[in-house]
């Protein structure tokens, strides 16, 4: 083996050892497959370049296009034009997995599921980083900058697993594949070069490799030193949100989540394509307003709105008594079937609030705060099934407006405000307010404010819950139902009124029968007051025609509808029927309706179809033009290298000289430079310090000729020695036959791939790119002979004008 074949080997075992970091990322390994293969793909389409002498600017571009292509193969095949060929299907598709990818790192923990689009930007970064060190190691031969891609991937790896003392456990790989690596370049270098002289021609006393072993200490260090500095933060895949870890049996544990509920809200309603979070079927009479509602941010801490780190507890059945629920106060009960997706996988179990009993298995707890049911030891909700029995508490304005103060503990708790908050916030609550005697009236006066016209619902706004965004959102008055609930919920703690924010679906769509789908575009967050005699109450800062906000009915009891508005109620009717347009038979409430409730966004006329079909036709036909001139490109240096054969070796080639009587000077070296060639396409690469005798000899040795073809090279060298220093000796014999000879059994010794390779991918033909880059050469060299003359011309002409134009006249 040679020593660059083993740097290649080295290169791609580093990389290999240094991906094993990333495994506590996932909770299945099978991905890991993946990468490894591209990492060999990467590996072996370096070396092939390699082996073909291709310009060392090209060598990095084919091997992520080979990396992209096995990516692509692996991951979205059913999507490419007869599995194999990538086009425009493809592409589409792997768009959307990173798509899908960056909402699963939002809304998922470390470990995360092994979902598709996980899986593509795992292994492809993996596979990116074989392409970089290969480059870098082997391709460049800098094998001590390589480190900077392994670190990189040694420090992501670990810093978002969170590995602390455990980091050693993967360290250890990491850093043995790089110093092998090291060790692999030391020995390439001293087989070049052996001592290394310095620009004065001074053999220096130290070893090649000694720099790289110093800039590889260095490395190493920095790969300890980093992850142990980087901060812990707590959004999404970058670690848990408001704790970490539950307790076991039937004690009590913090709070755990594997979904950032603000990142996961803003990722689902930036989705393309909405897709199904859940489906539930329900006998509320007032099912157009249920929400289904997983959990309560209740910490304002200055940074933003949380979750606080509260105990959990065994999950009872029937769940407590609403607290602070009087007799006075009307309540129903309503009945829930929920079936959740596969889309949706949280440790929060969705349900409408407050929730009463439940029919549910698998490992849950509860949560007495914010009455939400947890999961514990790893339950997720996906693909979960559950009854739920429900309240439907139904206050009036009169008893709202009424309610008394709230308990001292639950205001002291829920009335805490950060000294960041900008005094503007309470400033703009009073002047809201004014002319108000009561903490319902008050609330009432809020939330028409944000839902007046001055708002605008926007979801291209950066989501943020904390001071600076709130006072940015009450100067832009543009957001969504992030901002309206965080910024009503902070001016209502100004105001003395218990607030909290909480997340969860608005009631979705309905498909009749009390059923309802619910899909990304539902998430939602709106605030939750206090009051005292009912508990916590919903209201909705949200215009309407956000996420399907609907507003509550007890806040506009003395509201007049508008004339042909109708109060939104269940309907059998499937709501994605409806159309957009306006129509004749059919109008949508302003109030209490969502976007998806009057139009079906998935909707698509008949002339788009024929639009598709003529779009994907012609992606179809560039997808074919693209392969087809990508196939000549290939054919290029195996066409030429045809021709080039033919043109040396070809009828009238080696007929009698014009002055030698056999053949020309030309004629023969033409022949030596076929069968040196000819020896490089199998496998045997030139060595130009030898004679001609001598390069037979390495020929036969390495090619194992036998005695007749060794005689048939033989005869070729001896014919060039005499062209080349005994210009006086008779005429050659043709040595067509004697080429060709040579070159059959050079081919019987190569075996199939050595073959196959010659025809198709001949390292010979590096010698077109070398005519090429001679070609360019020589044209900027001309270009730039010309424009000095240019320039000289016009410098003399210059020179010329000054003198006439200051009277010095011609000189001799």
């Amino acid at each position: 083996m040679t020593t660059r074949a083993k740097l290649t080997l080295c290169a791609a075992g580093a990389t290999a050892l240094t991906a094993l970091c990333l495994l506590p990322l996932m909770t299945t390994n099978g991905w890991i497959a993946q990468a490894f293969l591209l990492v060999a793909v990467a590996a072996g389409a370096g070396a092939g370049l390699r082996r073909i002498v291709v310009q060392s600017w090209a060598v990095t571009p084919v091997q992520l296009l080979a990396v992209l292509y096995v990516l692509m193969l692996t991951s979205v095949r059913s999507s490419m034009l007869w599995g194999v060929v990538p086009g425009g299907r493809a592409l589409d598709a792997v768009g959307g997995l990173i798509t899908d990818a960056g909402t699963d790192l939002g809304q998922y923990a470390v470990p995360a599921p092994a979902t598709p689009g996980l899986r593509l930007v795992l292994a492809g970064s993996v596979g990116l980083i074989a392409v970089l060190v290969d480059a870098l190691a082997v391709t460049h031969r800098r094998a001590a900058a390589a480190g900077l891609p392994l670190l990189a991937l040694y420090s992501v790896g670990c810093g978002l697993s969170g590995a602390g003392a455990e980091a050693w456990v993967w360290f250890v790989p990491a850093a043995g594949g790089y110093l092998m690596l090291l060790q692999a370049e030391g020995q390439d270098r001293l087989s070049r070069w052996g001592r290394v002289f310095s620009g004065t021609g001074r053999a220096s006393t130290n070893a090649p490799v000694h720099s790289g072993h110093r800039v590889g200490v260095v490395a190493l260090v920095l790969a300890l030193a980093v992850p142990a500095l980087l901060p812990q933060a707590g959004l999404g895949l970058l670690g848990g949100v408001g704790g970490s870890g539950t307790g076991g049996g039937s004690g009590t544990g913090s709070r755990v989540t594997s979904l950032n509920p603000v990142v996961a809200l803003t990722e689902s309603l930036h989705r393309a394509d909405p897709v199904q979070m859940l489906e539930y079927s329900t006998d509320s009479p007032n099912a157009a307003q249920m929400y289904l509602r997983i959990g309560a941010l209740d910490d304002f801490n200055g940074v933003d709105w949380r979750f606080s780190d509260l105990p959990l507890q065994p999950r009872p059945n029937p769940l407590p008594k609403v607290s602070g629920l009087s007799s006075a106060v009307a309540v129903s009960q309503a009945r829930t079937e929920v079936a959740v997706s596969e889309n949706l996988r949280t440790d929060w179990l969705p349900m409408p609030y407050p929730a009463d009993r439940l029919t549910l298995s698998g490992q849950w707890k509860y949560e007495p705060e914010s009455r939400s049911v947890v999961g514990d030891k790893g339950q997720k909700t996906d693909g979960v099934r559950y009854d739920v029995t429900s309240l439907d508490v139904q206050p009036t304005a009169e008893q709202l407006r009424s309610a008394g103060p709230a308990p001292d503990d639950l205001s002291a708790r829920y009335l805490q405000l950060p000294d960041t908050l900008p005094p503007q916030v309470a400033q703009t609550a009073v002047e809201v307010t004014a002319g108000t005697s009561n903490a319902f009236d008050r609330a009432v006066a809020l939330q028409e404010w944000f839902t007046s016209p001055e708002f605008h619902y926007d979801t291209d706004i950066e989501a943020g819950t904390g001071p600076r965004a709130i006072l940015t959102f009450l100067r832009d008055r543009r957001g969504f139902c992030v901002h309206f609930a965080a910024t009503m919920a902070a001016m209502a703690r100004t105001l003395g009124i218990p607030a909290r924010v909480a997340i969860g679906f608005t009631p979705g769509t309905s498909t009749g029968s009390g059923t309802f789908v619910v899909r990304s575009t539902n998430y939602h967050a709106w605030p939750e007051l206090y009051f005292a005699g009912t508990g916590w109450v919903r209201f909705e800062p949200t215009p309407p025609a956000g996420q399907g906000a609907v507003v509550p009915s007890y806040t506009r009891e003395e509201i007049t509808p508008a004339p042909g508005a109708t109060t939104a109620q269940p309907t059998d009717e499937p709501a994605d029927t409806a159309s957009s347009a306006p129509s004749d038979g059919a109008s949508c409430a302003a109030v209490g309706h969502g976007v998806e409730e009057c139009a079906d966004p998935l909707a698509t006329p008949a002339s788009a179809g024929r639009d598709e079909a003529w779009w994907v036709s012609w992606r179809a036909l560039a997808a074919f033009s693209t392969v087809g001139l990508a196939l000549l490109l290939l054919a290029v240096p195996a066409l030429w290298r045809v021709a080039l054969r033919r043109r040396r070796l070809g009828a009238g080639r080696h007929g009698p000289g014009p002055d030698r009587g056999g053949l020309t000077d030309a004629q023969v070296l033409a022949a030596w430079q076929e069968l040196i060639d000819s020896a490089w396409d199998l496998g045997i690469p030139p060595d130009d310090a030898r004679t001609p005798r001598r390069t037979v000899d390495r020929i036969a040795d390495l090619g194992e000729l036998d005695a007749d073809a060794r005689a048939a090279a033989g005869r070729v060298a001896l014919a060039t020695e005499q062209v080349l220093y005994a210009r006086e000796a008779g005429s050659p014999a043709p040595l067509a036959a004697d080429v060709r000879a040579a070159r059959d059994a050079l081919r019987s010794s190569a075996g199939r791939v050595g073959r196959v390779r010659a025809v198709l991918l001949p390292p010979s033909a590096a010698r077109l790119w070398w005519r090429a880059a001679d070609r360019v050469a020589a044209v900027r060299g001309a270009g730039r002979d010309r424009v000095r003359r240019w320039r000289d011309a016009a410098g003399r002409a210059g020179r010329r004008v000054l003198r006439r134009s200051s009277g010095g006249g011609p000189q001799a």
